[in-house]
């Protein structure tokens, strides 16, 4: 099952186009992404109190088409393991009044230790499991 978070675009998410920017996109893939983890017993700030932090290493982004301000959407976010040390979560951000595609993003990341080594943690490992 596909997790996703509810969104409404803010006027102020949007440039002089009167589309929201396409920088801010980033920070609602983010948003989902640290909920998506939370409903799976991942708690982000938790970790990075421990001095693990989880980092994004690539990030595609595929904009096939714009909000604008007041437009409602939702996210999707679903994870798969690409390797030993990594993981992708597959974003779509969808617009609610006629579940169109609005973009849709592939988003690699690790998890790093204090010295900056890579390396998967018992809670992103059953992520997969």
């Amino acid at each position: 099952m596909t997790f996703s978070v509810d969104f409404k675009v803010r006027d102020y998410e949007c440039d002089l186009q009167g589309i929201v920017n396409n920088g801010v996109y980033f920070n609602y893939l983010e948003h989902a992404r640290h909920e998506f983890l939370l409903s799976k017993g991942v708690d982000f700030a938790l970790l990075a109190e421990q001095k693990i932090n989880l980092v994004v290493i690539r990030c595609e982004m595929n904009f096939k088409d714009s909000l604008k301000p007041a437009d409602e959407f939702y996210v999707q976010v679903s994870v798969h393991r690409e390797s030993k040390l990594k993981f992708a979560f597959v974003q779509k951000v969808i617009r609610k009044s006629d579940d169109k595609l609005m973009l849709d993003a592939v988003v690699t990341g690790t998890s790093v230790n204090e010295r900056g080594r890579p390396f998967l943690t018992e809670e992103i490992e059953r992520l997969f499991s």
